[in-house]
């Protein structure tokens, strides 16, 4: 049986006045090591904002969540985002950088301040090289980003949130602009990454077809609380029963 490696027990977010409830209301759900588990719903159920509270991007009010069998707080946090690695909506980048030098900003969060005053150690120059090789982009390493497709951008991206060596990888709407044939590489470099790495996959979708593609397990929030846990082989029906029930 896997490790259960983020754990949300009755979490609560702020109240939103807009909303008249807190954005996340009461929320508890598991997720294993190795899962690849997709978060859905309609726009403001709370779906960016449960996967921000799993790095303690969005504060929590009530409730306890725990990565790795160590509750966040405050004093745990850092620890917490050493094993996480987060994937923004749009990549995140520094456009004016380098692939290469985007890449190895990754590590900033695991060396002191004096340890970059004279750039990066040779081995950190390496293995950013060989995740952009891996990830196709080695031809690009010293493009700036601004220059690359999108496609291009979000595997820079995801380049540099490997290089922390995560254990569980946090997407926020990954391919939300991209066409089709971009959209397609960064859901396999993902899926590639679950299946051939172990690394868990957490991440905010829209499309139903791609979450039933993709993903073995679906969260589907509904006002700030999670109202189906299960299968994504029946995501249509879910979502008509959650837009049948809001409208009464």
């Amino acid at each position: 049986m896997n490790e259960t490696v983020i754990e949300c027990r009755n979490v609560e977010t702020a109240f939103l006045t807009s909303l008249n409830r807190p954005i996340l209301n009461q929320v508890n759900c598991e997720i294993q090591s190795g899962e690849f588990v997709v978060l859905l719903g309609l726009n403001g159920a709370g779906k960016s904002t449960l996967l921000r509270s799993f790095v303690g991007l969005t504060p929590v009010v009530q409730g306890t969540i725990s990565i790795n069998n160590t509750v966040m707080t405050p004093q745990t946090l850092p620890k917490i985002r050493r094993q996480v690695g987060m994937l923004f909506q749009g990549g995140g980048l520094i456009r004016q950088l380098s692939a290469v030098e985007n890449v190895l900003c990754g590590r900033l969060g695991v060396r002191k301040p004096w340890q970059t005053l004279f750039g990066f150690p040779k081995q950190d120059y390496r293995l950013a090289l060989q995740l952009l090789s891996e990830l196709g982009l080695h031809k690009h390493a010293y493009q700036k980003t601004s220059s690359l497709s999108g496609g291009q951008q979000q595997r820079v991206a995801i380049a540099r949130a490997l290089i922390q060596s995560p254990q569980i990888l946090l997407a926020d709407e990954p391919i939300t602009g991209l066409d089709v044939m971009a959209a397609k590489q960064v859901m396999d470099t993902l899926a590639k990454l679950n299946n051939e790495h172990g690394i868990t996959i957490v991440t905010v979708l829209h499309d139903l077809g791609i979450a039933a593609e993709y993903a073995q397990r679906a969260l589907v929030l509904d006002a700030g609380r999670i109202v189906y846990n299960g299968a994504c082989n029946n995501l249509q029906s879910e979502f008509a029963q959650i837009n049948s029930l809001s409208k009464k």
